[in-house]
C-alpha cells in the first residue's frame, strides 16, 4: 500500500490521504454543528480549495516554531492536565482511552495536536499579532463615530458554578451542600473563580469558565435575581438550590442602561479595530515563510496561498525521492511529527487572541 505525495514542504510532505481526512473531519464538524448534508456540501465546494493550502500554512508554522527555538512542553502538561480534571478520570489508562473514544485520535495524536496547536500560536503572537498595534486615539476617533452602537440595556454579568447531587438520598444532598460550601469559601478567600470552576463544576459552562451570556433583571428568577442584581462586582452568592443541586454565582459586570462610556467599550472596539488588521498581516506573513521555503507541488494541485513568482513546480521524477510513501511511512510520521487535523489556520476565519485584556 502506498500514499501520493502532493507537496514538499521543507523537510516535511503533504499525502493525498492527509487532504482526505482533511475533508472527512471539516464535514464531520459541519455535522456536529446541525449541518444539513446540502449545507455541508455546499460550504465543502468553497473550502475544498484551499485545503493544500491550510495544510501547507500549518506545517510552516511549526517548522518556525522551531526555528524560533518555542519549548511548550510545560503548557502542554497543564493544559493535558486540565483536560484530565475536567473529565473526572483518574486512572492514566482510562482517561487515555477516553480520550481515545471521545475525539477518535490516539492519546498521543492528540498531545501532538495540543502541542502543534500551541506551537502555532506562540508563533503568531510573537510574529503578527504581538505587532499590531491600536493607538488610543483611533480607539477615541471609532468610539464617537459609532457611539449610537453602543447605547444597551441594563444587562448583569455572571459565572457559574453547579454542584450537581448525585442520586436522591438525604446523604447525596448533604454531600453536594458541604461541597458548595466549601468552593464558596474557598472563592472568597480568594482563590481564583475560573480554576473553582475547571475543578468543581458539573454545568456545561464549565468549558467557558463557567461564563453565562448578559440577563436583564426580568430573565432571572425573583430568587437569582435578589441574590446578585444589587451586588457588587466580585460577589459571590451562598449556594443556591436549584432542581440539580447547588448554583453559586460570580457577579462579573453590572452594566447600566443607556450610553455605554468608552471604558466600558474599549476592548469591543479594539476587537473590530484589531481583526481587519490582522487578516492581510497574517496573509502576508505566511507568503513570506513560502518565498523561504523549499515547496514543490504535484501537478493538478493548486496552492491558493502560494507566493506570487516562486517557482514551485514538481522536479522531474529522475531528481526527486520517490513520489510515493508507504502508508506504514505515514502513519509513524503521524504519530511523531505534524498531526493538525483540528488547528484553525491563522489567515482564514480563525479569532486570534491578542494581548488587549477582557472581561473576567
Amino acid at each position: 500500500m502506498v500514499e501520493q505525495i502532493v507537496a514538499k514542504v521543507n523537510g516535511d510532505i503533504v499525502t493525498l490521504s492527509e487532504l482526505d481526512q482533511m475533508r472527512k473531519d471539516m464535514a464531520a464538524e459541519m455535522q456536529q454543528h446541525g449541518g444539513t448534508q446540502a449545507q455541508i456540501r455546499e460550504a465543502m465546494k468553497d473550502r475544498e480549495k484551499d485545503l493544500l493550502r491550510e495544510k501547507i500554512d500549518s506545517l510552516l508554522l511549526i517548522q518556525r516554531a522551531k526555528d524560533l527555538d518555542i519549548k511548550v512542553d510545560n503548557e502542554v502538561s497543564k493544559r493535558l492536565a486540565e483536560v484530565q480534571s475536567e473529565s473526572k478520570i483518574a486512572d492514566p489508562d482510562k482517561f487515555q482511552q477516553w480520550i481515545k473514544e471521545n475525539t477518535g485520535r490516539s492519546y498521543e495524536d492528540f498531545k501532538q495536536d495540543m502541542k502543534n496547536q500551541i506551537l502555532t500560536q506562540k508563533v503568531v503572537a510573537q510574529e503578527v499579532s504581538g505587532k499590531i498595534n491600536i493607538p488610543h486615539e483611533q480607539v477615541v476617533d471609532y468610539y464617537e463615530k459609532h457611539k449610537s452602537s453602543f447605547i444597551r440595556k441594563e444587562q448583569i454579568f455572571l459565572r457559574e458554578i453547579l454542584i450537581a447531587v448525585e442520586g436522591d438520598s438525604p446523604a447525596a444532598l448533604t454531600a453536594a451542600e458541604k461541597k458548595a460550601k466549601d468552593v464558596v469559601a474557598r472563592a472568597r478567600k480568594g482563590e481564583r473563580f475560573g480554576e473553582l470552576v475547571r475543578d468543581n463544576s458539573d454545568a456545561l459552562t464549565a468549558k467557558q469558565g463557567g461564563e453565562l451570556p448578559g440577563y436583564a433583571k426580568s430573565d432571572l428568577s425573583p430568587e437569582l435575581a435578589s441574590a446578585v442584581w444589587d451586588k457588587a462586582k466580585g460577589h459571590i452568592t451562598d449556594p443556591i438550590r436549584v432542581p440539580s443541586g447547588f448554583l453559586i454565582l460570580r457577579v462579573e459586570e453590572h452594566f447600566k442602561e443607556g450610553q455605554a462610556g468608552l471604558a466600558e467599550v474599549e476592548n469591543d472596539i479594539k476587537e473590530q479595530l484589531y481583526m481587519p488588521l490582522f487578516q492581510p498581516k497574517m496573509r502576508d506573513y505566511l507568503t513570506e515563510l513560502r518565498r523561504n521555503a523549499f515547496l514543490e507541488i504535484r501537478d493538478g494541485f493548486a496552492d491558493t496561498g502560494a507566493a506570487p513568482g516562486k517557482d514551485t513546480r514538481w522536479m522531474e521524477a529522475a531528481l526527486l525521492k520517490p513520489e510515493t510513501v508507504s502508508k506504514e511511512e505515514v502513519s509513524t510520521r503521524r504519530k511523531h511529527k505534524k498531526l493538525l487535523w483540528v488547528l484553525p489556520i491563522p489567515g482564514t476565519e480563525t479569532k486570534i487572541e491578542h494581548t488587549s485584556s477582557s472581561r473576567g
